[in-house]
């Protein structure tokens, strides 16, 4: 079963607003086994609407419409689908009555007329009561297509999805099993990891399909397998990614759906009862930020020295100006004097340490741009890792930080 999303709004297209229905509506539709053809985003603009409908209609069976359905003049969707469908609209007396009672409860001025043609829906339409706005959903069969048109505000599409559009098609439609499995890996780029898996890749049943999804070091692998039988496919699905943990396990560290990394290795400091502080120069208290805005931080994170500038280094978390002289500011010593130093000053039994030039200019050091190390003091243990990002500064310090996660998180682990 096919379908596609239609999103109306010229807020979307100039970058105003981002986006977010189509996704939701995505992943509610995967997991009910119907897949999405086509996302498109349209201006509130009659011929456009129009165009975009019957174009849909061709491709998919049902088409789920968000945004247009507001009070002021702007919005055109309901009077655009009129048109298209041939058809009126007529007030509907339940759709009025829940719009006076939100007034009643939620404002302090009287309903206005503008207000009470919410309750207006094509008389062809079956009204998908909103709970939580004053816009009905309205469901409309055409033939061998089903329009679904909701409100674009995404707290009320969301409940519209959930509560009545979702319910609705599976009681409707027979439709095919869809299951995905979704592992994360870190540390080994994309290409390197298809040629690592390629043998097995290229045996896996024709019903379920492979896909890379890569971002600043990690690669998720999803796989996606779709067919009538559930306990089959659950099966297969089950099978082959006991054989792809067979080749990867060690560059695993877990399943989309579970915890993020950070989030992981909070988890996992917390259960040892271990602390952790960082001592950061070029990743500006970025690694720190991310550990504080997880509930719960106070238990294993007990600080961070943000040392930017060398004479910090220096005066601050007591790096030696020798070795700064000798070896440079951006160097495997230094990032070894700064993460023991933070772990002795705060009494922690991690630290996390990064210097670096993410760029544009070399700074206080004549390491290339893109260069970077990264400390990492443990219980038993302190050593330095160099790496090699390239030269864009954000892209130099978001890997940075993955790849100093990903460190921490396998010596948590070991210990």
């Amino acid at each position: 079963m096919l379908a596609e999303i239609i999103t109306i709004g010229d807020e979307l297209l100039i970058g105003q607003v981002i986006d977010t229905n189509s996704a939701f509506i995505g992943k509610e539709l995967n997991k009910i086994g119907v897949t999405v053809y086509q996302i498109t985003s349209i201006q509130d603009n009659k011929e456009q609407i129009l165009s975009a409908l019957k174009d849909a209609s061709k491709r998919v069976d049902i088409v789920l419409i968000t945004g247009g359905l507001g009070p002021t003049k702007d919005d055109i969707t309901k009077h655009t689908l009129c048109e298209y469908f041939n058809d009126t609209l007529v007030q509907n007396n339940q759709v009025l009555a829940h719009v006076e009672e939100l007034f009643k409860k939620f404002s302090d001025k009287p309903i206005l007329e503008v207000n009470k043609q919410q309750a207006k829906v094509l008389s062809k339409a079956t009204v998908l009561h909103n709970l939580k706005g004053t816009a009905p959903g309205m469901w409309i069969k055409d033939n061998d297509t089903v329009f679904v048109s909701m409100p674009g505000v995404p707290f009320e599409m969301r409940y519209l999805i959930t509560e009545e559009v979702v319910p609705r098609v599976i009681k409707e439609y027979k439709r095919p099993h869809i299951i995905h499995k979704t592992f994360i890996t870190y540390g080994v780029g994309e290409s390197a990891l298809a040629e690592q898996i390629e043998a097995w890749e290229d045996q896996l049943p024709v019903f379920i399909k492979l896909a890379y999804l890569p971002s600043l070091g990690s690669v998720r692998l999803r796989l996606s397998g779709t067919g009538k039988n559930k306990d089959i496919l659950e099966q297969a699905i089950k099978d082959e990614s006991q054989k792809l943990i067979a080749l990867i396990g060690d560059i695993v560290y877990g399943e989309e759906g579970e915890d993020v990394l950070e989030v992981a290795t909070a988890k996992l400091l917390t259960e040892k009862g271990k602390t952790l502080a960082t001592a950061e120069s070029f990743t500006g208290g970025k690694i720190s930020e991310i550990f504080t805005s997880i509930p719960g931080a106070s238990a294993y994170f007990k600080g961070s020295v943000v040392c930017y500038a060398t004479e910090v280094k220096i005066n601050v978390l007591g790096v030696s100006e020798a070795l700064i002289k000798e070896y440079s500011v951006v160097s495997e010593q230094v990032a070894i004097a700064m993460a023991t130093n933070v772990q002795k000053a705060l009494k922690t039994d991690f630290a996390i340490a990064t210097t670096g030039n993410a760029g544009p200019t070399k700074g206080d050091s004549n390491a290339e741009v893109g260069t970077v190390y990264i400390g990492i003091a443990t219980p038993t243990k302190i050593f330095a890792i160099k790496e090699q990002l390239g030269g864009q500064r954000e892209r130099v310090v978001n890997k940075a930080i993955n790849k100093a996660l990903e460190l921490l998180y396998k010596e948590i682990l070991g210990c």
